[in-house]
């Protein structure tokens, strides 16, 4: 069996593409899962191929997305369209649009067409991979995110006041030292210093005073 091998970029990011070989007889789902395995993206959205000529004009659609109505007639699904029922130009290129939320967009271009495959390589795989894929989900900043057009910033303003009052009070008392004990000027008004007399130091508990002896006419 034949192997295709398709070159797959972002319509976004040139610099970034992933040489992709699948065989001729397998589907465009497996080369919507192999994409997406090759790029780290999470293949769970709907998406859509379609056969464009040499200026990417979109032609025949094929999706993975629910068809209904006249979308049965017109949109064949991934899982029955095997790739040569759709290859008509040796150097075909395929529009490939992903999630239409975040309106991926990918340029394929069928590159190289093998006679037969090689034994024992399991198929589909990426023989050649370069740049490195921007994130499927950008982050976005909170800043950037604009507020509700009837957002009151007056009703904000005391709350953000509080709360950088209470972070001064937390800053003074980390900064504070801690007192031991009573300093000299704190000592109240009306309190003097007072140092013990000897008769005084000989009646505290727990001292021995010497006593002269007693004259024997005493005792």
């Amino acid at each position: 069996m034949a192997v295709y091998r398709f070159k797959v970029t972002f319509e976004d990011y040139d610099d970034v593409s992933r040489d992709v070989e699948i065989r001729a007889n397998q589907t465009f789902e497996d080369l919507h899962y192999a994409i997406h395995s090759y790029i780290g993206f999470d293949a769970s959205k709907s998406a859509s191929f379609f056969i464009s000529d040499d200026h990417w004009k979109r032609g025949k659609e094929i999706s993975n997305r629910d068809l209904r109505g006249g979308d049965k007639e017109t949109v064949a699904p991934f899982r029955n369209s095997r790739l040569y029922d759709f290859i008509a130009d040796p150097h075909q290129k395929i529009l490939y649009q992903f999630d239409p939320l975040e309106k991926w967009s990918f340029h394929i271009e069928l590159v190289k067409i093998l006679p037969g495959e090689e034994f024992g390589v399991i198929y589909p795989r990426c023989v050649k991979s370069i740049g490195e894929a921007p994130k499927q989900y950008p982050v976005i900043a909170a800043s950037a995110i604009p507020p509700p057009e009837d957002f009151d910033e007056s009703a904000v303003e005391p709350l953000l006041a509080a709360e950088a009052e209470a972070e001064e009070d937390v800053e003074e008392e980390t900064e504070t030292e801690v007192a031991v004990g009573i300093e000299e000027d704190e000592i109240p008004e009306g309190i003097e210093e007072h140092e013990p007399s000897e008769d005084e130091i000989g009646e505290l508990p727990g001292e021995v005073v010497d006593e002269e002896p007693q004259d024997d006419e005493e005792l």
